[in-house]
């Protein structure tokens, strides 16, 4: 039985999938474009129908049908598999069927609670009254599937469980509370925004209180976290916005909903919210997919001004070039769209880079000289240490002296002993996708997911045991740990992407030797890749002791990568990977 890796390919064509995001232009035998991940004025970007892959000869994007549309619309592997089987017309079927079952019932459970809440808008005047008084269209309205959540205990949990869904299945789904014997509907007299994952599901609700607002009643409540619903790595209205965004190459950043829906509405399809929590890694990871240019458009008042810095800070930080929108005193987004559109988009033509747009707040606080010089050096200048660019740094240096009379030369030098907030304020910088080693990593990913796969399938295609020692043979220590560590929380996914690959392959065992001979051979090129660094430098520091281990360390290294290239040359080539498993 061919995998769904092997029945997606057999029934779609690279040429039309591609084809179907860019414009193609014929090249020959081969398909040319503007490559849609980098900027440039001519095609250099080229596509094999008889090969089924494509390469950009200008940034070296390459792969497949899965990896384009991975990196196109900013998903995952399996969020790719599920978008290209759906236009094969393939059904995707887990050989784990009460796993995959738990994960469809709460997707239908949550796509049955959007319904619901639809139906309950059009039944409670007041709820519309309040959207449409606040500039939201019906066509809006039905096109986000807005809906209210009525002032009672119980009329989702009563419906719900008409409907054949458990009280369990409710709660692990963020829908009800259980407090003793009582269960009760999350919530009431709210107005309810589903929130969607890449490929358009209902993952989660965000529910703005409709009526009397209190210390005690949030203004908005949040589902909680659910198998299917994290809000660390999700942004409201990412799955409409991302064409717009690899088009535009730019995103939109909001706050709120109502924010995102008047900027739709007002054909700023480009634009994305964080739902009101802190913007994330994970987050930016998502758009650094697709663009790295960020225009962030918060509340004019304090918090929201605080809390664009704050975000400002880690997308700066991630090496996004980001701008901040200044928009009038005591306004929000959605209200400035609904009362005064072209001031709106003045303000966003005015928009300001970040380290300008903080250089104005704290002129405008009115402070002495040397209160001033000491907000400069801690507080701005860590933004200008984080640019990559020395072109821009210098600049904002000039600029900053301009408008503070400050000394360049004195700016420059606390410049140097300057410490990168938004840096100190991330446990863990985002790496940047080219300090990866492609092929080794997906070799590793394809290891791990036919490890997980096996442990979890009776009896096991392959030596668990064996492959399991082969990583940690091949893998440094220092790494092994970490990688296994990482992988814990991924293990439904990797499972997947091994699962879809090899289903069906002939012997896993030749599969999994093949993958650690990739694996290896990688890894033995970056350790020499390090040796040579050292010998060099114990040849300019003349330590002849640390040469000769050097030395010896690198000749160790060399023979084991020949060995393991001469082992790739004699495998057999019918247990090679499938088209496109390795993209590196």
């Amino acid at each position: 039985m061919p995998s769904p890796v092997e029945s997606i390919k057999e029934r779609l064509h690279i040429a039309d999938i591609i084809g179907s995001y860019i414009k193609l232009e014929k090249a020959g035998s081969n398909l040319k474009a503007k490559c849609p991940f980098h900027n440039e004025r001519t095609p250099s970007f080229f596509v094999s129908p008889a090969r089924g892959s494509y390469y950009c000869f200008g940034c070296g994007a390459k792969g497949d049908m899965f990896s384009f549309v991975q990196a196109f619309e900013g998903t995952d592997f399996v969020g790719a598999l599920r978008t290209l089987a759906h236009r094969a017309g393939i059904e995707l079927v887990r050989e784990d069927p009460r796993e995959r079952g738990e994960r469809e019932r709460m997707f239908l459970l949550l796509e049955t609670a959007t319904l619901f809440f639809e139906r309950q808008l059009k039944t409670h005047p007041s709820a519309l009254e309040y959207l449409h008084g606040r500039g939201l269209s019906l066509d809006s309205i039905t096109s986000w599937r807005v809906g209210f959540a009525p002032d009672a205990w119980d009329t989702f949990v009563t419906f719900a469980l008409r409907e054949g869904f458990t009280k369990d299945e409710l709660e692990k789904a963020g829908l009800v509370k259980t407090e003793g014997a009582r269960t009760y509907d999350r919530f009431r007299s709210r107005i309810m925004f589903p929130i969607f994952d890449s490929t358009g599901r209902a993952i989660a609700f965000s529910g703005r209180i409709l009526g009397k607002e209190g210390d005690s009643i949030p203004k908005y409540l949040n589902s909680p976290e659910t198998p299917v619903f994290s809000k660390s790595a999700i942004l409201y209205g990412f799955d409409r916005a991302k064409l717009e965004i690899r088009r535009k190459d730019f995103a939109m950043l909001v706050e709120g909903q109502m924010d995102l829906l008047m900027c739709h509405q007002a054909g700023f399809k480009n634009t994305v919210a964080s739902s009101g929590t802190a913007f994330t890694e994970g987050q930016i990871t998502l758009l650094k997919r697709l663009t790295k240019r960020l225009l962030m458009v918060y509340d004019a008042d304090k918090a929201g001004v605080q809390a664009s810095l704050r975000s400002a800070s880690l997308a700066l930080s991630a090496g996004m070039e980001v701008k901040i929108v200044a928009l009038p005193a005591l306004t929000d987004p959605a209200e400035l769209i609904a009362t005064d559109l072209p001031r709106f988009k003045e303000s966003l033509a005015s928009s300001a880079h970040i380290i300008d747009f903080y250089l104005a707040v704290m002129l405008k606080e009115d402070l002495d000289e040397r209160k001033l010089a000491r907000a400069i050096r801690d507080r701005l200048l860590p933004y200008v240490a984080a640019l990559e660019s020395s072109i821009e740094r210098d600049h904002f240096i000039s600029r900053i002296a301009n408008r503070t009379g400050i000394r360049e030369q004195a700016i420059r030098e606390d410049l140097q002993k300057s410490k990168n907030p938004a840096r100190s304020t991330t446990p863990a910088e985002i790496p940047k996708e080219t300090a990866l080693n492609p092929r080794r990593h997906q070799a590793e990913r394809l290891l791990l997911g036919l490890l997980f796969w096996q442990e979890h399938t009776s009896p096991p295609a392959l030596d668990v045991v064996w492959l399991k020692k082969e990583i940690e043979r091949i893998v440094p220590t220092s790494r092994v740990k970490k990688l296994f560590a990482e992988a814990e929380g991924l293990q439904d996914e990797l499972t997947y992407q091994a699962e879809s690959y090899y289903r069906g392959a002939g012997s896993l065992t030749e599969v999994a030797r093949d993958l650690l001979s990739t694996l290896e051979e990688d890894t033995l090129k970056e350790e020499l890749s390090v040796s040579l660094k050292e010998l060099l430098n114990a040849e300019q520091t003349k330590d002849q002791g640390s040469k000769e281990i050097v030395l010896k360390q690198y000749h160790t290294l060399t023979t084991r990568l020949n060995a393991v290239k001469r082992g790739r040359q004699d495998f057999n080539p019918s247990a090679e990977f499938p088209d496109g498993a390795l993209r590196g």
